[in-house]
């Protein structure tokens, strides 16, 4: 397939808006739910319309916005919300040392990787990884940013507009919309899952979160984490070398 033309799907601006209509697809959709439900919990904390935009384009990923908005809802000091939330993005590592090397381009400037790097969230991860194989590689950043940069526009639009109509909401429906986003990550990393050990380590958390939590309820994330990745990693390697007996 030949990618040339000015307005053919050789340039950028193709690749752009190709990435921009990302917003209509159906993560793109439960996405925008859930930080409805981010918009209600800010608001309810007392967090100001102003402060809960910001912080949507400048923390980005929504489980280190809760931990942010409940560290501030409960009076933590600055200190203590900065460790939390740096702990909760640290997961995204991974995922950023996984894309990059997919949307890399030779001319590809280290800033630009850093913009992208930025806009890396569950949703957005699991979206380019799936779709960035049908891209030219010399158009694959401007795909990613086209997408990235939606999302984030979109969820700030989002909570700057329904601010004032979430007063209402009954907690269980902040909680309800809070929820759709866990159920779609955890169906989504397992069906794009390329390597066993994504499975066995998904398997592994689910089965040692709820007992982090009894033991250990300020550090489950972290406990249930850690060991279950390792456990994962551990059993993988076992399933390997018997594969490797076999031959």
């Amino acid at each position: 397939m030949a990618y040339s033309g000015d307005d053919g799907e050789g340039t950028a601006r193709f690749w752009f808006l190709k990435g921009v209509k990302g917003i209509f697809s159906l993560p793109a959709t439960i996405l925008l739910v859930s930080f409805v439900g981010f918009t209600a919990f800010a608001q309810q904390s007392g967090v100001p319309v102003d402060q809960a935009v910001f912080m949507t384009g400048i923390v980005w990923a929504l489980p280190a916005k809760l931990i942010l908005v409940g560290s501030i809802h409960s009076g933590a000091n600055l200190l203590t919300a900065f460790v939390a939330v740096t702990l909760s993005s640290i997961r995204l590592m991974p995922m950023v040392a996984a894309l990059i090397p997919e949307i890399r381009a030779e001319k590809t400037r280290t800033w630009v990787l850093l913009i992208v790097s930025h806009l890396v969230a569950v949703t957005a991860w699991v979206m380019a990884m799936e779709r960035v194989q049908h891209v030219p590689r010399v158009h694959r950043v401007t795909y990613v940013l086209g997408l990235g940069l939606t999302l984030v526009l979109a969820n700030m639009i989002v909570v700057g507009v329904l601010y004032q109509y979430v007063a209402e909401f009954p907690p269980i429906v902040a909680g309800c919309l809070f929820f759709l986003t866990p159920v779609y990550f955890l169906t989504s990393i397992w069906s794009s899952g390329r390597h066993p050990v994504i499975h066995i380590a998904l398997v592994v958390g689910l089965l040692l979160g709820p007992l982090a939590t009894l033991l250990a309820p300020d550090f489950d994330l972290l406990l249930s984490g850690i060991v279950g990745g390792t456990l994962a990693w551990g059993l993988d390697v076992l399933r390997r070398r018997r594969l490797d007996a076999r031959v």
